[in-house]
C-alpha cells in the first residue's frame, strides 16, 4: 500500500514554490521522494527556499515570473535542457487583490486573472513535451491545479478577480482533463480553505479566531494536509483520477453561510 504514494524516481514542478501553499506541496513531494524543482520571482527566494528544504530531498530553485509568457517559454527550455521528461506539474503560483467593488481597478483584475487563469494554460501548454514525455497508461503524467474555495462557494472578501480566476481555473483543469486523458495525462485540482499563508495574513492579523471559525473543522489546515492531497493526486493512488477539483478546507465549502 504505501508504494501506491512513492514518488521515488518521479521530476515535479512547483510553480511559486517559495512560500505558503506551493512551499507545503513541494515539501510533501520531497517527503514522497521525488525531485523537485520550484520556481519564484525572486531569485534569492527560490535560492533560499530550495536550500531550505534540501534535507527533504533532491530540489532546485529556479527564478521565473510565470506571469510572463517569455519567461515561461524560458522556463520550458530550461527544464527540458535539465530533464528528459516531467511527471508532475503543479500551478500554485497566484495573487490575490481586494477592493471594494465601486472601486475596483483594472489593474487588480488584469494582474490575478493573467497569473491566477491565463499562466497554468500555457504552462501546460509549453511543457506539454515533457509531460507526455513521462505520461504512460498505468502511470499518466499529472497536473496539478491549485484553485480555491473561493471558487467553489462565494467569499466573504471583496476579492472579485480572485474568486472568479479560481472558479475559471476549477473549469479549466475539468477541460483540460477531457482533452489530455487520452494521452495518459491528469488533470486535477485541489481547493484549499484557509492556511496560515502571507496572502490571508490581514485577516489573521484582524481575527484570527473568525477565519478557523469559517470551518466547520475549527482550524486553519496545517502543511501535512495540502501535501497529503497532493501526494495523492502526483501518485498512482489516484492513476484513475481526472478532472477532480478536491476540496482541501476543513468543510468550508459546504458549511451552511
Amino acid at each position: 500500500m504505501a508504494g501506491l504514494f512513492d514518488l521515488t524516481g518521479k521530476t515535479a514542478l512547483v510553480t511559486g514554490g517559495a512560500r505558503g501553499i506551493g512551499r507545503m506541496i513541494a515539501g510533501g513531494l520531497l517527503d514522497a521522494g521525488a525531485k523537485v524543482y520550484l520556481t519564484s520571482r525572486r531569485p534569492d527566494a527560490a535560492a533560499e527556499a530550495a536550500a531550505e528544504l534540501s534535507a527533504r530531498g533532491e530540489v532546485i530553485g529556479l527564478a521565473s515570473d510565470v506571469s510572463d509568457a517569455a519567461a515561461i517559454r524560458a522556463l520550458a527550455e530550461d527544464l527540458a535542457g535539465r530533464e528528459p521528461r516531467l511527471d508532475v506539474l503543479v500551478n500554485n503560483a497566484g495573487a490575490t487583490w481586494g477592493q471594494p467593488l465601486d472601486a475596483f481597478g483594472e489593474p487588480g483584475w488584469d494582474r490575478v486573472m493573467d497569473l491566477n487563469l491565463k499562466s497554468p494554460f500555457f504552462l501546460v501548454q509549453a511543457l506539454l513535451p515533457l509531460l507526455r514525455a513521462a505520461a504512460t497508461p498505468a502511470d499518466p503524467a499529472r497536473i496539478l491545479n491549485v484553485g480555491s474555495v473561493d471558487g467553489l462557494a462565494t467569499s466573504r472578501f471583496e476579492n472579485f478577480s480572485y474568486a472568479a480566476s479560481k472558479a475559471g481555473l476549477h473549469h479549466l483543469t475539468r477541460v483540460l482533463a477531457a482533452r489530455l486523458a487520452h494521452e495518459n495525462i491528469t488533470v486535477n485540482a485541489i481547493a484549499p480553505g484557509p492556511f496560515e499563508t502571507r496572502m490571508i495574513a490581514f485577516a489573521l492579523e484582524a481575527d484570527r479566531s473568525a477565519v478557523e471559525a469559517l470551518t466547520p473543522m475549527n482550524r486553519l489546515g496545517e502543511p501535512d494536509d495540502i501535501a497529503g492531497a497532493a501526494v495523492y493526486l502526483a501518485s498512482c493512488a489516484s492513476a484513475y483520477v481526472t478532472g477532480v477539483v478536491l476540496p482541501v478546507d476543513g468543510g468550508m465549502s459546504v458549511a451552511p453561510r
